[in-house]
């Protein structure tokens, strides 16, 4: 469910979930292979602890990651897409060619997550 949408227009609604700097990263990151808070974490653009917290709950609130314990003692989780946060994929990578051929300087993705189509 989504935290008190704005409107029921789909880009808001949309963006209600993934439209701050740092929810598409995170799920770049799932996309990619990353389950881990420690692996999220070593990303490049460095996301602070409470963001990241705060950005996982948001996405299992939404339907988009689940997350299973991997260790009891501390409780420690991995996380995982979910059908539907699988299917914001062609999204991401629409972006990435979208800000490679805009944006002077930004990375091109691995061949791997371009090519990768969802499940």
């Amino acid at each position: 469910m989504i935290r008190d949408p704005r409107s029921g227009c789909p880009i808001a609604t949309t963006l209600d979930i993934v439209g701050d700097r740092w929810t598409l990263v995170v799920l770049r990151d799932l996309l990619v292979g990353k389950k881990r808070f420690s692996e999220f974490l070593a990303s490049p653009e460095e996301i602070a602890t409470n963001v990241l917290t705060d950005r996982l709950a948001l996405l299992e609130e939404a339907g988009l990651v689940t997350k299973t314990p991997y260790q009891l003692r501390p409780k420690r989780y991995e996380f995982s897409l979910t059908k539907k946060g699988e299917a914001l994929l062609p999204t991401l990578q629409a972006m990435c060619r979208w800000a490679n051929r805009f944006i002077p300087g930004t990375w091109t993705p691995p061949e791997s997550f371009m090519r990768r189509k969802v499940k």
